[in-house]
């Protein structure tokens, strides 16, 4: 099987509705974009597709270095595909968050070829999981406990902040949520790299004293060092190696240093499938998680093929909020059954987007 068109679709969309926001200093939600879906089709007319949010960027990439690299190649490959990307990152520094869509769509087709999901592909552990509230920014302290209360109502048994980026506040937050939802609902925390290690190391504390279950990404993960005077500081589990440019390699002086005790792992960051798979196995040589980071389809192939992943990422906004479609009444995931990543059974569901509505029987 050989690979004989490469193409990106862009698409005209609205991101989120209603629009949202993040922690002081960080932009919200965006509007309209234009949006990008990579198609790689092959002479044994198996074509495989992947998403991306920034349609433009990607296509000037396949423009003047993917296309050329990929005619001819077989998609089965992938692992040698991988690398070449890696190889030409080292001209360009591409985007981390758009390269992936390569080995997604790479393992679209091999999962159509064998006729399996991409998760049964990867080696499946499990097919349900229980899913977390991932919260964006909310006004007020009274307003999140609200939040909390309408997420518990929907079925989700545990609960994610993405707070103020104020270390006081948010400590403040974490007691009074505790405080309201009680002792046996999960919390976490999600500091987006707000933080100095001074405030990392307040807000550590108070966490701790809360009852957290993890804390991620305090600071920015530039410095490894910095992060292994956090943990040196606090004792509540650091989650860590969400943004980090190089895939497992990053991830890996996470583990090494002894600050981690979970590594993030996702496609859309991490090197798409391939390289979340090797994030999760490195974090399992030495009995870390590998906490699957992001909502959407491709997570939930993760989910169900990582055996020391613990929960689905699901980001709830808008109030009054509302449970995502991917996630049932008692807060559970389950497997995709489509074979391939199977995103041609959402455009039936929800709309084929244009310029691709030939790719669908």
């Amino acid at each position: 099987m050989k690979i004989t068109k490469v193409e990106v679709v862009l698409v005209e969309k609205t991101a989120f509705s209603p629009a949202f926001v993040w922690r002081k200093g960080l932009p919200g939600s965006d509007g309209a974009i234009t949006a990008g879906w990579l198609v790689i089709e092959t002479d044994a007319g198996i074509t495989g597709f992947a998403p991306v949010g920034r349609g433009p960027i990607l296509k000037d990439y396949v423009d003047r270095r993917f296309r050329a690299e990929l005619i001819g190649q077989d998609p089965l490959n992938r692992e040698y595909l991988w690398e070449r990307v890696w190889e030409l990152d080292r001209i360009e520094r591409f985007a981390v968050n758009l390269t992936h869509v390569i080995d997604v769509a790479l393992w679209d087709i091999a999962g159509k070829l064998a006729g399996l999901p991409v998760w049964q592909l990867l080696g499946g552990f499990r097919e349900s999981i229980q899913a977390y509230a991932s919260t964006v920014t909310y006004s007020s302290i009274e307003e999140f406990l609200d939040i909390a209360d309408q997420c518990l109502a929907l079925g989700y048994p545990a609960i994610k902040l993405h707070a103020f980026g104020d270390a006081k506040k948010d400590a403040e937050l974490g007691r009074r949520l505790r405080a309201h939802v009680g002792d046996d609902i999960p919390l976490m925390y999600d500091g987006s790299a707000g933080f100095d290690l001074m405030d990392a190391v307040y807000l550590g504390h108070a966490l701790d004293d809360a009852g957290f279950l993890w804390y991620e990404e305090p600071m920015r993960e530039f410095s490894v060092t910095a992060y292994k005077w956090l943990g040196e500081r606090v004792r509540i589990p650091l989650l860590l190696g969400e943004v980090t440019d190089g895939a497992h390699m990053s991830a890996g002086d996470f583990v090494a240093t002894g600050v981690a005790s979970a590594l993030r792992t996702s496609t859309f960051l991490r090197g798409g499938f391939t390289g979340a798979m090797r994030i999760a196995h490195l974090a399992d040589a030495y009995h870390l998680r590998a906490e699957v980071h992001g909502m959407g389809l491709e997570s939930a192939h993760l989910c169900m093929a990582i055996k020391n992943n613990t929960y689905y990422e699901s980001l709830v906004w808008g109030n009054p909020t509302t449970r995502e479609s991917y996630v049932d009444s008692n807060g559970l995931v389950h497997a995709p059954r489509d074979p391939g990543v199977g995103y041609e059974g959402q455009w039936k569901e929800f709309g084929v987007p244009v310029g691709l509505e030939k790719y669908v029987q």
